[in-house]
Parts: structure tokens; sequence; C-alpha cells
């Protein structure tokens, strides 16, 4: 009995890593002439190179990419982290945009991060 109740207890405490996926906390953005610069803060429990958040991406409120990041490393030790990408086209117009993480193993976030623009 004490060994399933041991095998339960360790399996809730390690569903959470497990299941998290990626959040983005926040979104920055600076326009530089005629395209954008973004800066995206991620938190995701990476375990090493088996396991780690590997990328964001810039969408438009239709779904279209406008950019894309990859993370070309996990940051076991670094969290939340903060990356950038540099030159993103946003059509004249556009009002928001929303960005999304991805992880090596459980894909594309569920959740997005709105950001609206100035002109």
């Amino acid at each position: 009995m004490k060994r399933l109740a041991a095998f339960f207890l360790a399996a809730l405490l390690a569903t959470p890593a497990i299941g998290e996926e990626p959040q983005v906390l926040d979104v920055t953005v600076e326009k530089a002439g005629m395209v954008w610069n973004i800066h995206v803060t991620i938190r995701h429990p990476d375990t090493g190179w088996d396991h780690y958040a590997d990328g964001w991406e810039v969408l438009d409120a239709a779904g279209n990419r406008l950019g894309y990041r990859e993370l070309m490393h996990p940051h076991v030790n670094e969290q939340p982290f903060t990356r950038s990408l540099s030159g993103v086209v946003i059509p004249d117009g556009t009002r928001e945009i929303f960005v999304r993480a991805h992880c090596s193993v459980d894909g594309w976030a569920g959740a997005q991060k709105r950001v609206a623009l100035q002109p």
C-alpha cells in the first residue's frame, strides 16, 4: 500500500512539468522604420534536449504567420527567458498581433498572447 501511495504521489508531482505547455508571459514591440522588433518572454519547464520550448511565432488576427523565432537549445536553468526577433514585417493597418509558443514534445500552446500595436 505504501508503494502504491508513493507511486501516485510521484506521478502527481511529475504531472505539471510534463503536461505544462510553454507560456508567453510578456511581449514588447518596437517599430524600427518599416519593420518591427519583437521581444518575447516565455516560461516552460524545460528538462533538456528531449523536452523544451523550441520556438514562438507571431500571427495576425486571421492566423497568418508574420514571423517565427526558432529556439536552438533548452533553457533549463534560465526561466523565464526572453528572446527577440528583428525585422518582422507587419502590414500597415494591423492593430494587433498574437504570439504563441511551441514545445518540442507537446507542439503549439493553446494560449496566445494578444498585443495591441500603436500606429
